[in-house]
């Protein structure tokens, strides 16, 4: 984030970058139980539900790119469709993909911020849902019990 509040100044790319990369933290931060860290770095954005990393997000490469978690051949063929996804970068690559934010999936949406981006929104979605469906019956009961409140 800069200085600002944005991550668009570190992503340079303009206005669109910048409300893209915004909406997606909005999006990663209002998943139950979700919590930013920097344990990398001041510029990477770790996104956790119960301790457990779902997302992380990249914005001074460009362009941006977030990795997420994913069901093995789902994240196959994901990036046999996507040239924009590749195998998750410093990640086991069986089970976590890295999208570059390049406009390249679900093009409209990356450009204008009014559309929903539905397709990056599905693999979140799906990064989440698996960190959430692999945390013991414990920590869920306690991820409900919190969310509640």
């Amino acid at each position: 984030m800069d200085q600002s509040g944005s991550y668009g100044a570190l992503a340079g790319g303009g206005l669109a970058i910048r409300m893209n990369l915004d909406a997606v933290h909005a999006y990663l931060m209002a998943k139950k139980g979700a919590t930013e860290e920097r344990p990398f770095d001041l510029e990477t954005p770790v996104y956790k539900v119960m301790g457990k990393m779902f997302a992380l997000l990249a914005p001074k490469h460009d362009p941006p790119r977030i990795t997420l978690k994913c069901d093995p051949d789902h994240a196959l063929m994901l990036r046999d469709t996507y040239p924009a996804v590749i195998p998750g970068y410093y990640m086991n690559k069986r089970h976590w993909n890295t999208i570059i934010l390049d406009g390249s999936i679900s093009d409209e949406s990356i450009l204008d911020v009014r559309i929903p981006d539905d397709e990056i929104e599905e693999m979140i979605d799906e990064s989440y849902d698996l960190v959430v469906k692999g945390l013991t019956k414990a920590a869920r009961k306690k991820l409900e019990e919190a969310c509640a409140d």
